[in-house]
């Protein structure tokens, strides 16, 4: 790690030459003549941008047996992955190299890090709980299978792993995550663990689930040693408190990872810091797009060299699983540029700009934090939507949110919630003045269980699913509220 942190551009040059040269009697890369590419200009003259939807049919194909397409090695998994509620599957393929020089590479660092920033910890005398997804033979070949990532990787986990795992494998991979909450709250409830890993939403759903069946207070009366939460997948921000109240005391430490169905981007490697170390030699080489670039015919990448601080991007990925100049459709900006560490600001496709107030996640899970301790509540869950008047040119943003802790007076929740937004969103205050264009954000309050149920109905239980924040329509809103 220290090398790439020291020389990340070069490190990076020697990555992208490898991955040429690995891919170049591939399919993809006679088509684009990988053999005579000599340097990044060339590559990005000759490689278009790609979406899931352009790579579908080599994909397919590799699904149904064909080899070498993509990447020279044999592909086997694929991880499914649809990113929001509703949003159609995508199986993203896996290589053996991106398992172990991707994925499990990430892992283990991330716990080289924790030992390093905590000499004194005793987390390898305890076991890990993976709070993860399913895992499912496809029936396209008898030789190619998928399911979610984090089964993916439990499925091939070394044998020195696998026995400080729990629960069973059996239970871990389980397709009903209703029955598979109970008997994960049964099967680890008496072992010892010192660690959990997991998408902050269902981990924090099953911990709920076994206080209540063993009603206890916290989690610390049942895993007295638990230090360690390392999470992903979601902003942890909205969850923070509830956390809290869950694992009280100080002994608790909770370190971020960027680790997609597409490759392990990045991890915290400073204890309490909220950013992370974009990792640079996992077999994947970066590209990004500026904010203002994206939405164009033909937006202009640039690599690390680059990359401004403060700046959004969408990120861009050649990978050692065939994934070629691919958006992923998350964006970052760069919170240091040596080393180079990041935070995610969101998904592309998940903003609000239905009155020009363009409005991104951050902004929204930013403000919502600091209402909350305000008004000293606790949101659970929410996602957020335009509310159009009749004239269309004018409307509001329409609020649903699940309060673990309902603060006292909603309409001022509304007015600290505008304030805030305002003071993060120059668009956004311009789009309030007055109320001309938008006015006040109109707060729902849902019961307790109202997006657990929704989710329920739409089969997106468990796993990498995930509440839809911001979405610049109201489908997700108008499907919730005629649930109710």
């Amino acid at each position: 790690m220290e090398l790439f942190m020291k020389y990340p551009i070069e490190v990076q040059q020697e990555l992208f030459n490898n991955l040429i040269i690995k891919a170049k009697n591939t399919e993809w890369g006679k088509k684009y003549d990988y053999h005579s590419i000599k340097n990044y200009d060339e590559y990005i003259n000759r490689v278009p941008l790609q979406s899931y939807e352009s790579l579908k049919d080599q994909i397919i194909r590799i699904k149904q047996g064909e080899q070498n397409l993509l990447w020279p090695t044999a592909i086997k998994w694929f991880a499914k992955s649809s990113g929001t509620t509703t949003g159609k599957s995508k199986f993203i393929p896996v290589s053996k190299e991106s398992l172990v020089d991707c994925h499990y590479k990430g892992g283990k660092d991330l716990l080289a890090i924790y030992h390093n920033n905590h000499p004194a910890t005793k987390l390898v005398l305890g076991k890990v709980l993976v709070v993860g997804g399913s895992c499912e033979i496809n029936s396209f070949s008898n030789n190619s299978f998928y399911g979610d990532l984090s089964a993916i990787i439990m499925k091939n986990f070394p044998m020195w792993v696998e026995q400080r795992r729990v629960p069973k494998l059996a239970i871990a991979i389980m397709d009903n995550w209703e029955e598979k909450i109970e008997k994960m709250a049964h099967a680890t409830v008496h072992e010892d663990v010192s660690n959990i890993s997991g998408v902050p939403s269902w981990t924090m759903f099953l911990l709920n689930r076994i206080l209540e069946i063993y009603s206890k207070n916290n989690i610390l009366e049942i895993w007295p040693n638990l230090e360690l939460f390392m999470h992903g997948g979601v902003n942890f921000s909205p969850y923070k408190e509830q956390f809290k109240k869950l694992i009280p005391g100080n002994q608790m430490n909770y370190y971020e990872n960027y680790n997609a169905s597409e490759g392990f981007f990045g991890l915290q490697d400073q204890s309490r810091v909220e950013e992370m170390l974009l990792m640079l030699d996992y077999g994947i080489f970066y590209e990004f797009i500026e904010k203002n670039e994206i939405d164009k015919p033909f937006p202009k990448t640039i690599t690390l060299t680059d990359v401004q601080l403060k700046k959004n991007y969408a990120m861009v990925i050649s990978t050692n699983a065939g994934l070629w100049r691919y958006v992923i459709g998350d964006t970052v900006e760069f919170t240091s540029l040596s080393p180079f560490r990041i935070k995610v600001t969101g998904r592309i496709n998940q903003y609000i700009n239905a009155f020009g107030e363009e409005l991104i996640i951050e902004n929204v899970e930013s403000a919502l934090f600091k209402t909350c301790l305000a008004t000293e509540s606790i949101v659970e869950e929410f996602t957020v939507a335009p509310k159009f008047f009749i004239d269309k040119s004018t409307g509001k943003h329409q609020w649903l949110i699940e309060f673990k802790k309902s603060p006292k007076n909603i309409d001022y929740f509304s007015t600290i919630l505008d304030e805030e937004l305002k003071q993060l969103n120059s668009d956004y205050e311009a789009k309030r003045f007055n109320s001309m264009i938008l006015s006040k954000p109109e707060i729902t309050e849902l019961a307790s269980g109202t997006f657990y149920k929704w989710m329920k109905n739409n089969n997106q239980l468990g796993g990498q699913h995930k509440i839809p924040r911001l979405s610049n329509d109201s489908s997700y809103v108008d499907d919730l509220m005629q649930m109710v």
